[in-house]
């Protein structure tokens, strides 16, 4: 299994916590964000984490020497996508677990998601309630969120603004596909001029023009994002 990190970019909606540090390196418990993530690696896995923003703190701080880093040089003219395509060179031919640097949740969800065949993103069903704490009015929850529409257990739409009816599940940035499907999204993304384009904005792309099939699977196990200082607050009150 290839477990890839994306860990490019700075955080800077965290201010002064991302001056000199990438957001990756924040600490929740003791521990950092990242810490908290690589907790999920097996001894089996090729481990991958995409760098780019402070790289080299990143590097220093993790001394598991079996991690491959790919530094995405071009980290503030492009996307997590670049950084992804650019894990390519240290992969093997095997499925890949991808998880956002970003997050902090339960390791029961990388364990069940390991099992799982074909194409799967994670969504989170008590979503509204986390995002309703974190910005106290529904008018900034629509602003934040992304829609998600879903039809007979496939993604049909993510990425898009929330226009009326609010989604059942939210993207959490933890997924898994299959080697042979990356390939294919690997050569979609040659053929775009968008290198800024964002992840979910990209497999919106992919599904509506047919290259990929995305199935979804639903959790409740807690999980937090950590976009801003908000966030980081309500974490810490959290766990």
């Amino acid at each position: 299994m290839n477990f890839i990190v994306l860990a490019s970019g700075r955080g800077s909606r965290l201010n002064i916590l991302t001056r000199n540090k990438p957001k990756c390196l924040t600490k929740v418990k003791k521990k950092t964000l990242l810490d908290h993530i690589v907790e999920n690696f097996d001894a089996r896995d090729n481990k991958i984490i995409s760098t780019g923003y402070k790289s080299d703190l990143i590097t220093k701080h993790l001394s598991d020497k079996s991690i491959n880093f790919v530094k995405n040089k071009n980290f503030l003219n492009t996307n997590m996508t670049e950084s992804l395509m650019l894990c390519k060179k240290k992969m093997k031919k095997n499925d890949l677990i991808i998880v956002y640097s970003d997050i902090y949740f339960d390791k029961k969800i990388i364990k069940k998601i390991r099992k799982l065949k074909g194409n799967v993103i994670a969504v989170y069903t008590n979503w509204l309630k986390s995002w309703k704490q974190r910005y106290f009015s529904l008018k900034k929850v629509k602003d934040d969120a992304e829609d998600i529409i879903v039809s007979k257990g496939k993604i049909k739409s993510i990425g898009d603004k929330i226009k009326k009816k609010l989604p059942k599940y939210q993207y959490m940035g933890i997924m898994k596909f299959e080697y042979k499907s990356f390939i294919k999204l690997e050569n979609f993304y040659k053929k775009l001029d968008n290198k800024k384009i964002s992840f979910t904005h990209f497999l919106n792309e992919a599904i509506k023009s047919n290259i990929t099939e995305l199935r979804y699977i639903p959790f409740k196990n807690y999980w937090y994002e950590v976009d801003n200082i908000t966030d980081l607050k309500y974490l810490k009150k959290n766990i």
